[in-house]
């Protein structure tokens, strides 16, 4: 992604997944559970989009490779997301009756980590903007955001059961997502490189 990519083109990217989830259970493209599809494309996203947001401090710190300008994009994207899934689940799937809502998520692994996980970004979405910033300080800001660590590992967990198997492919994503907080454990490479990446 150049530098001079516009953010909010990232926005207007990101959501194009979204339309064609939509439109795919719309037109019949989506196979014979297009509820059960679309919530699928829409939480897949919403991890893609945060594993996307934790690469950007890794690739600058290591590769030198400075995106922190999209990183809020990517993060929201991934709320968003998330909150589109949660809707698709206790709208289309659940027809908003809540004591059923409410036994699935008390009930259910895959749906009790999910709405954790939920949980975990509303504030991240919540505090993103550079006003929230100095409204809570640097530190406080930095100490709140490290709530995305968890909150990537219960978007794994939460893949992993609700397809109720191990099949390949979730197990790559909690594989990406591990080895992302792990990078955040190492050692920098240089406080040139960092100081470079905060210009």
């Amino acid at each position: 992604m150049r530098r001079n990519f516009p953010v909010w083109a990232v926005y207007g990217l990101g959501f194009v997944p979204a339309v064609a989830a939509f439109g795919a259970g719309l037109s019949g493209l989506s196979g014979p559970d297009p509820i059960r599809a679309l919530e699928q494309s829409l939480g897949l996203w919403a991890l893609r989009f945060l594993l996307a947001a934790l690469c950007v401090t890794p690739l600058r710190r290591f590769a030198g490779v400075n995106l922190l300008r999209y990183r809020r994009a990517l993060g929201l994207l991934s709320f968003y997301y998330a909150a589109l899934h949660f809707l698709a689940f206790i709208g289309l799937d659940h027809n908003f009756d809540w004591a059923e809502i409410g036994r699935e998520i008390v009930k259910k692994p895959y749906a009790f980590i999910g709405m954790a996980c939920l949980l975990l970004l509303i504030p991240l979405a919540a505090t993103s903007s550079n006003g929230m910033i100095k409204r809570l300080g640097a530190k406080n800001w930095t100490r709140l955001h490290r709530l995305v660590y968890p909150a990537a590992l219960l978007a794994v967990a939460h893949f992993i059961f609700a397809v109720k198997s191990w099949p390949l492919e979730p197990l790559l994503y909690a594989g990406a997502a591990v080895s992302l907080l792990a990078l955040r454990l190492a050692p920098k490479k240089s406080r040139s490189l960092e100081q470079a990446g905060n210009a």
